[in-house]
This record gives C-alpha cells, sequence and structure tokens, in this order.
C-alpha cells in the first residue's frame, strides 16, 4: 500500500516537542495575568470652579477658612482630628514606659532642627493652621484651619511665622483657586522639611513638582500626585513616617495597587518574601538635589567661618550633604525603636534616635532602603539624655548664640531637668526610602547585590551585618543552616 506524502512529517514533529516542552516548563510564565495597577488610583474628578463662589475681600487669613466652612462645614472636625492639625499621634504602649506615649512631631526630637518645643513660631510656617506661636496655641478652634496650604493652585501662597501668610499673598486670589491637593501643595512642606531643599528624606525635594520619569517614574511617566499613593478619606491621609511614629497603623505599600507576584520571571518573585519593593527599584535617591547627610550643631556660632547654605551657617553649624545617593540596607518590619524624651543616650556608639525595627529572623522584616543622617547634637552631661534648646526668637539660640540660655529655656519647656552642664553626641536617624521609583529598566540586577564569585562585600549588601554567613546565592537564604563544608 503507498504510503502517505505526509507521514515523513510526523518524526521531526515530535522531534520539536520533545525539545519544546522542557524549555516551555522553563521559561518564565508570561501568561500570568495581573491586575493594571493603575485600576486601584483613585479617579480624579474636575475641580470645581471657585471663582465665582469666593469675592472676598479678605482681611485676614481666617476669614478665607471661615468661606470655605459655610459650605464644607464637616472639614472642621475632620481636619482637627488629623495629624497635619495636631502634630501628634494616638498614646501607643513602648516598651520600658509603664504609660502610653503621645508622638508625632509635637513631642518627639529629632537629630536635624532637634525639636519644635520653644520654637512654634518657625516650625509652625508648615502646620496646617494659623496662629501657632507658643504653648497657648487652641487646638480646639478650628477658625485656625489652613484650607489654602492644601488646596490653593496658584503657586503664590506663601506661609511665613507661626504659619500666617507673608503679606503679598493675594487671599482673595488663592481662594479662588482652590482644587485638589497637587504635588506642590504637598511639597511645599514634605520637600522643604528640616528647614531647606532636600534637607530631610532623602526620596523627597524639589525635583518631583515636574520630575522625568527617570526621577520618579509614577509621577514623572504617569503624572500622579501624591494622594494618588496617600489616599485620603474625610482629611485623613494615609501613610506614616518612623521619624515621627510609634506604630504601624494607617500604613501604605506598593501591594496596595501592585500584584505580590507581579514579576515574570519567578526567581525574581523569590525575593519578594525577604527584599522590599524599593530596594531593587530605588537604587539611587537626591538625583537631581543633593541630600543632606550630616549635621554638626557643636560647629554653630562661628563669627569668623564664611557661610554656605551647603557647608555652613553660623545659626546651624556644619553640613555635609550626598548626591545620588545609595540607600543603606536594613531589616525592617514596618515600626522602629524610638528616643523618647528623658531617655540615656549611648554611651559607647552613636544614639539612634528611630532605628528601624526587624532581623533576619523576624518573619514578617524585609531588607529595605534608608538614608542615614548622622548628627553631633546638645546633651546633659550629667544628666546623659539630649536636650532640646530654644533656637528661634529674641532670647533663642539663633539670636544669642548662648547655648547655656538656649537649653535652660527649652528644658524648662519640655519639663526635663538641666544640670548646666552640655557637650556634644553623635545620633542617627533612618529615612525609609519609598519615593524616586525607577523605571524597571533601572532597577538593581542580580550582580548589583550577588557576586558569588567574588568576596561578599563587592555587592551594595553587607551579607553579614544583615545576619547571613554570606552571600546568601552561596550560603541560601534566611532560613537555611549553613551546610558543613560549605564555602
Amino acid at each position: 500500500m503507498a504510503r502517505s506524502p505526509f507521514q515523513w512529517i510526523w518524526l521531526p514533529v515530535f522531534i520539536v516537542v520533545i525539545l519544546a516542552v522542557p524549555i516551555l516548563i522553563f521559561l518564565p510564565d508570561g501568561g500570568r495575568k495581573v491586575a493594571d495597577a493603575r485600576e486601584f488610583l483613585p479617579q480624579h474628578k474636575e475641580h470645581v470652579d471657585h471663582s465665582a463662589l469666593i469675592t472676598g475681600p479678605f482681611a485676614t487669613a481666617q476669614q478665607v477658612t471661615a468661606r470655605c466652612l459655610e459650605c464644607h462645614e464637616d472639614a472642621r472636625d475632620q481636619v482637627m482630628h488629623s495629624s497635619h492639625w495636631t502634630w501628634e499621634s494616638e498614646p501607643v504602649m513602648v516598651e520600658g514606659r509603664d504609660e502610653p506615649v503621645v508622638g508625632g512631631k509635637k513631642n518627639l526630637l529629632n537629630n536635624f532642627c532637634i525639636g519644635i518645643t520653644g520654637n512654634w513660631k518657625g516650625c509652625s510656617s508648615c502646620h496646617a493652621g494659623y496662629g501657632w506661636e507658643d504653648q497657648n496655641f487652641d487646638f480646639s478652634n478650628g477658625d485656625n484651619i489652613d484650607c489654602l496650604a492644601c488646596h490653593e493652585q496658584t503657586g503664590t501662597y506663601v506661609k511665613g511665622p507661626a504659619g500666617i501668610p507673608v503679606a503679598a499673598v493675594d487671599l482673595v486670589s488663592v481662594a479662588q483657586s482652590v482644587g485638589y491637593s497637587s504635588r506642590a501643595n504637598c511639597g511645599s512642606c514634605h520637600f522643604k522639611g528640616g528647614g531647606g531643599d532636600a534637607v530631610k528624606h532623602g526620596d523627597l525635594d524639589s525635583s518631583l513638582y515636574f520630575p522625568p520619569p527617570d526621577v520618579d517614574v509614577h509621577m514623572g511617566k504617569y503624572d500622579m500626585v501624591c494622594a494618588d499613593c496617600h489616599q485620603t478619606q474625610n482629611h485623613q491621609i494615609s501613610g506614616r513616617s518612623i521619624s515621627v511614629s510609634l506604630d504601624n497603623k494607617n500604613q501604605i505599600a506598593c501591594t496596595d495597587c501592585h500584584d505580590n507576584q507581579l514579576h515574570l520571571d519567578d526567581r525574581i518573585n523569590q525575593h519578594t518574601d525577604t527584599v522590599a519593593c524599593q530596594t531593587c527599584h530605588i537604587p539611587e535617591v537626591a538625583t537631581r538635589v543633593a541630600t543632606k547627610t550630616h549635621w554638626d550643631w557643636s560647629k554653630a556660632g562661628d563669627p569668623n567661618r564664611e557661610e554656605n547654605i551647603h557647608e555652613y551657617l553660623k545659626i546651624k553649624g556644619e553640613f555635609e550633604y550626598t548626591a545620588n545617593l545609595r540607600p543603606t540596607y536594613l531589616w525592617y518590619s514596618g515600626t522602629a525603636e524610638r528616643y523618647l524624651l528623658g531617655d540615656k543616650i549611648n554611651e559607647t556608639a552613636p544614639t539612634d534616635m528611630n532605628l528601624p525595627k526587624g532581623s533576619i529572623d523576624d518573619p514578617v522584616a524585609k531588607i529595605f532602603p534608608f538614608k542615614v543622617h548622622d548628627a553631633i547634637q546638645v546633651f546633659d552631661t550629667d544628666y546623659r539624655y539630649l536636650l532640646q534648646p530654644k533656637t528661634v526668637g529674641e532670647t533663642g539660640y539663633w539670636t544669642t548664640f548662648d547655648w547655656d540660655s538656649a537649653l535652660r529655656q527649652g528644658s524648662e519647656l519640655v519639663g526635663l531637668p538641666y544640670s548646666g552642664h552640655y557637650g556634644f553626641t553623635e545620633t542617627l536617624m533612618y529615612w525609609p526610602q519609598t519615593h524616586m521609583v525607577q523605571p524597571a529598566a533601572n532597577a538593581l540586577q542580580c550582580r548589583d547585590c550577588h557576586n558569588e564569585n567574588a568576596s561578599d562585600q563587592v555587592g551594595r549588601m553587607d551579607w553579614q551585618a544583615l545576619g547571613y554567613p554570606g552571600d546568601p546565592i552561596r550560603w541560601g537564604g534566611r532560613g537555611h543552616e549553613q551546610q558543613e563544608g560549605q564555602p
């Protein structure tokens, strides 16, 4: 019987199948479907044109607030229960304390401007209110709420001491412009916290007003605004910073929008239980504007030294700034230990102000990128704790350059005894890096962290400091015992 002319095809087809099956099995899973992250973003509505609704004139900023509250009457109570108004947190139990501790910017020391107590008039230029110039500010008076700071759209609104708008502000014009908050609204304070552009955070600075995608892919490519991630209900803004927070409530995460198994390569997905998204996708910060990494208060007060805003100011001391900052990597579970007023300083090493909690043995913790800010700040040499100086005002250090007087005033205001003897000590603050996310093409690659044919310190990770015996690609990941005889 004659053979079909097509029978010869089956042999090569069979060979192709045998070869293709294992290749297909081990290829990255390109067929997995994940939700588009943009589906999770709030839908932006058109701003209501207020130009015909607000006519003025306004003699004071409080009169603008009164006009706003005529229509938005619920906003009064909502704002007054927000941390942007109170600058403090709900009471939280803290290890080593018998009573709950109220945190927040109002109550905690830092290692840049040190603290707001006694310095309200200067610090409150970024408060969401008007008139906070001393300890007698009435937080129950909603007439002093500042609606314009978060909602005006002209870019001409500037707050001065005690949060009062400067004289040049046209209150009618800025009030008529109000709309949903923009990067400019949030950035006017958060990009310039700590006394200047890029001082505090490292991943927040003026380059984010109009960033290209290679500075921040969310803002630069997709034109996202702060409230897209820091979503807000009834003026309660989501998000948390371990610089002022004692708990992990109201936090946000990349996986609020992005699938936890987003990568097509399962070898990368295996990292997500141990490595935070930010670690790979924020390889550097301060890519356009250098960020402050060192502040030495002990050098302040020298009348003969030339001033330079990035190197030395008589009122503040000596600085160091770093551009294209490579983060420091630490285990992080979402909260931090916190230095509180009256805590003893570390006698043998720098005092950690907010050391992130977490370790290789903590199943919740992930390797996370941080900016570490080093400072030399004032402390009581007898009581061995950090001190709060009064810096602002006629009797403050920035006017008198008298440390003893500034410390006596500040200590009285915070209720800490002051021995009359002071010195300077080193402290560290840790800033989680979550902005300035790079496009995927710029994310860290395997060899940025792993170098199995070289020493453990070649890559950017200090594996031994993180608790590994060496590079996990050679020694195994978290939870793996070192094998006897393994190099």
